[in-house]
């Protein structure tokens, strides 16, 4: 029987969904270079960094830019997403997330969170869930993309958990991948069909419950 200690999670798609505030900045760079992606090209971008995302967007546009633009044009997407997220409330948590952090909690599972982002500290003070959690472990500590394993190691590091005691939340194709490669046992939050290598998958966390766990 697995003896689950930890819970490490996306904050993308699985705490609170920022996706489209991350596709209205995104658009906006396309839009100022001089052309437009969809949101179903969007998707590719989940869970992977700033930087391999403006990668990403160039080549939809054919557009080439120097190592400094590159990074000028990041900086700028990122401001304007944190224009959106600066008016994020609480109401923004996705439903039933509070309640399976709280059943967390009085179960003793540690609570980590295991994300790309380099904002997610604000988000989550914006949200009013910053207090759920015992290890932030984002963009800022972080050297290696999803699927690298290497956000979700240093989450069970961080919970002083083994990753076969840890139990990984993902939306995105490359954060389950993340989670498997580092031995854990992964559920999809979002559809069985894009998650099918997670262990099972969830449409949401009002029918998960701490039994699914183990």
């Amino acid at each position: 029987m697995r003896n689950t200690k930890a819970c490490l999670f996306d904050l993308d798609g699985v705490i609170v969904d920022t996706a489209v505030y991350h596709f209205q900045a995104w658009r906006r760079l396309a839009n100022e270079l001089g052309f437009d992606f969809t949101e179903h090209q969007n998707e590719q971008l989940k869970g992977i960094s700033r930087m391999e995302s403006l990668e990403l967007i160039l080549g939809w546009g054919n557009v080439t830019l120097s190592e400094e633009e590159k990074v000028a044009w990041a900086t700028r997407k990122n401001a304007w997403y944190l224009d959106l997220v600066m008016q994020m409330t609480p109401d923004e948590v996705l439903k039933g997330v509070p309640e399976f952090l709280t059943s967390l909690r009085a179960d003793n599972i540690k609570i980590a969170l295991g994300s790309a982002s380099k904002n997610s500290k604000l988000i989550l003070e914006r949200i009013n869930m910053l207090d759920y959690f015992d290890a932030i472990i984002d963009g800022n500590n972080i050297t290696k993309g999803k699927p690298d394993p290497q956000v979700f190691l240093m989450g069970a590091e961080a919970t002083d958990c083994k990753p076969e005691e840890c139990v990984v939340f993902e939306d995105a194709v490359a954060g389950v991948q993340a989670g498997k490669a580092g031995g854990m046992k992964v559920i999809g939050v979002g559809s069985a069909d894009i998650l099918n290598e997670a262990d099972f998958v969830i449409a949401g966390f009002e029918e998960m419950t701490i039994d699914r766990l183990f």
